[in-house]
């Protein structure tokens, strides 16, 4: 799962892959390479399965963040070939919003700022869809093809993001070669200033995100990257301090694993407690190739069982004796929580 950080000049980009990795990055520095960084994903089913078997190892799902190379376009030049380019391979996308005075005074400008990329990603469809449709309409046998990128075409036209307008579910599979920008997911993270951490975001905002189907956190990243940065002891000290239980970062990096519509399965017992991202609709054949690629192949059936009952019964015995431990078959679909012992034959 791979999410890049994207945002106009001095939205603090850097400081927000730093609030979420822990890793020092100093703004500016290597413009034209990206900085990645692996983040687990905070999970509190995998620590209550741990306490119940206390196993070898707990290992959460994990999100691999980009932070990306810098655009020299910024908002008079829209963004470089280069900075678009660098999205196109990503599962999703994250833009870090400046929502704080900068150093010289200037007022923040968020909505112009979520308009601005909407527009550049938008831009940057067309060119591929007509390019592409340019080659098409000059062969036979592509009707559909052609008929879907017209689709996309007038959507674009209408400065519609792909992922507002109405498709199909084999017609968004379809698209997925074409790494659309506007398809992807988009998860904006309003960077504001610590003083303004409690206040409610501004209903344009909110509009905003909801009208375009996105994703929306608020934070303040130098706070955070503060907190990252800190022993687990000291971090654990300053944040009872506020009077919060986590940072805002863990809700962040949740928000991001929600926007790719994953779900955890589970797997318990007393080598690894271990949460497993498996994409929402999965059966569970093809979810036991998450774990090996055997267990796919010969799988015969899947014992489920709901991790709070497990937790509260505190065993698959006794959830089998009060009739909370399922067997299923390779249709089933897996569902978020689901800790599932999968029984195969190779």
């Amino acid at each position: 799962m791979k999410i890049g950080l994207v945002g106009f000049p001095g939205a603090g980009k850097s400081t927000v892959f730093g609030a979420l990795t822990g890793l020092e990055a100093t703004a500016g520095a290597a413009p034209d390479k990206a900085r990645v960084g692996v983040v687990k994903v905070p999970d509190p089913r995998v620590d209550a399965l741990a306490r119940l078997f206390d196993p070898k190892k707990k290992t959460y799902a994990e999100i691999t963040f980009s932070d990306l190379p810098a655009s020299h376009g910024g908002h008079g030049g829209g963004l470089d070939r280069a900075a678009l380019n660098a999205m196109r391979p990503l599962d999703a996308l994250c833009q870090v919003v400046r929502a704080f005075a900068n150093p010289a005074g200037d007022p923040p400008q968020p909505l112009r700022e979520i308009l601005d990329l909407a527009a550049e990603t938008i831009l940057a469809d067309l060119e591929v869809v007509e390019q592409r449709l340019g080659r098409l309409e000059r062969e036979r046998g592509r009707e559909r093809e052609i008929e879907l990128l017209r689709k996309i075409q007038a959507g674009l036209e209408s400065e519609q993001a792909i992922r507002q307008l109405e498709l199909a579910a084999e017609d968004r599979k379809a698209l997925a070669g074409y790494a659309f920008l506007s398809q992807k997911p988009l998860l904006l993270v309003l960077n504001v200033a610590e003083a303004d951490l409690a206040a409610p975001v501004s209903p344009e905002i909110e509009a905003a995100a909801k009208e375009r189907g996105l994703g929306l956190v608020v934070l303040s990243a130098q706070v955070e990257k503060d907190i990252a940065q800190m022993a687990p002891a000291e971090q654990s000290e300053f944040l009872a301090s506020l009077g919060v239980d986590e940072p805002a970062s863990h809700r962040f990096i949740r928000a991001a694993y929600q926007l790719l519509d994953l779900i955890s399965m589970l797997t318990a017992g007393p080598d690894e407690c271990r949460a497993w991202p498996v994409a929402r609709g999965t059966p569970a054949q093809r979810a036991a190739g998450k774990i090996h690629s055997d267990i796919e192949r010969g799988f015969i059936r899947a014992e489920v069982v709901f991790w709070q009952d497990l937790v509260e019964l505190g065993s698959e015995a006794r959830c089998r004796e009060a009739g909370k431990l399922r067997i299923e078959g390779k249709s089933y679909v897996v569902q978020d929580g689901d800790v599932v012992h999968f029984r195969f034959n190779v």
